[in-house]
């Protein structure tokens, strides 16, 4: 059962039309966000540096046939992400833990809703860590579903899971996009607990447009309190641990917004930043207020750079787990694991 609610839109700081043609005629400060009325604005062309090229190849067959096998979810398929062909053809994947269902209708998002979807498969941990060793994968990314009604919200689950790869074979980096538990410290010391390398967690755009982008259970700052708590728990463990966040854009966010949650995201610690452009999945999703240009994605990476984050990946086509970053961590880690061996 879908649950996707209309919520008006928050004002916007200028007046505009949106990209995408606007048979309403209305402004995008005032757009209803119901599906039925999202599907009245249709999309227009793509721009050029846009264009994907369609799944293919002998690594993407196979790890597509052993997640079908296994039972397993990747959020590359249920999110539709436009690199599934680049990372599946090179060997790469990010598993999506608690099912195939979420319990939030966030209206960016193709993942399916339900209020109560099915119950947990205790077995999943053991078989993603099979599947992964499987594979031969030396960095894994993992992420979730919300579990708005588990009372740990899946954070015991997740922990299993990490756990269980690290049993595996404890070279493997393991980076986490958790959900914000609700602002549930309890539940973020969990994930910190299992040894991850990497707790990620999205903000995803800026604070003015978190309720007309985000579920009304999210927030940016019960966001960056997450983030924030995780860093702090592991320096207190003695657990070196990066933290990581990304933002869309083209929802109508302005360059000065994005300033300042690039200072917000440092204020809370956070190590990593990715910066891409949101694709609408369907109709019933949020249109595109702007197809950002290459360039200036190339410049607020710049100023994302000089407020310093360790990292930072920016690009239309980049995503929260993207494959430049994974590379730059996995060598920032495995560096600095080598110098604490001698």
């Amino acid at each position: 059962m879908a649950i996707f609610r209309e919520l008006p839109v928050l004002d916007a700081v200028h007046d505009h039309h949106s990209v995408e043609s606007n048979p309403l005629n209305v402004s995008a400060a005032s757009r209803p966000l119901s599906p039925s009325k999202a599907a009245l604005i249709q999309p227009t062309r793509k721009p050029e540096w846009l264009k994907i090229r369609p799944p293919g190849g002998e690594s993407y067959l196979k790890i597509k046939g052993l997640l079908k096998e296994r039972k397993l979810h990747t959020v590359c398929e249920e999110a539709h992400c436009p690199n599934v062909a680049e990372c599946w053809s090179s060997g790469t994947a990010t598993f999506m833990l608690g099912g195939d269902t979420c319990t939030r209708a966030c209206r960016f998002c193709a993942v399916k809703t339900s209020r109560l979807p099915p119950p947990l498969d205790p077995q999943e941990p053991f078989h993603i860590a099979q599947s992964i060793a499987a594979l031969g994968l030396h960095y894994v990314v993992l992420t979730s579903v919300d579990r708005d009604d588990l009372e740990d919200q899946a954070a015991g689950h997740f922990a299993a899971t990490i756990r269980e790869i690290k049993r595996l074979d404890p070279k493997i980096i393991v980076e986490a996009l958790v959900p914000d538990f609700r602002g549930d410290l309890k539940a973020v010391h969990q994930i910190v607990d299992s040894r991850l390398d990497v707790y990620a967690h999205n903000v995803e755009t800026v604070k003015r447009l978190q309720y007309r982008v985000r579920d009304p259970r999210a927030g940016y700052l019960q966001s960056l309190a997450t983030l924030q708590a995780a860093k702090a728990d592991a320096v207190e463990k003695g657990h070196e641990l990066f933290t990581k966040s990304a933002l869309m854009l083209g929802l109508g966010e302005t360059e000065v917004e994005l300033e300042e949650c690039f200072d917000d995201l440092r204020t809370y610690g956070v190590d990593v930043l990715t910066l891409g452009q949101y694709l609408r999945p369907s109709l019933s999703h949020l249109p595109v207020e702007r197809y950002v240009p290459p360039a200036e994605f190339d410049a607020l990476a710049e100023k994302a750079r000089a407020k310093g984050f360790l990292y930072v990946a920016a690009g239309p086509m980049v995503r929260s787990s993207y494959r430049a970053g994974e590379f730059f961590i996995q060598g920032v880690i495995e560096k600095r694991k080598g110098k604490n061996a001698i």
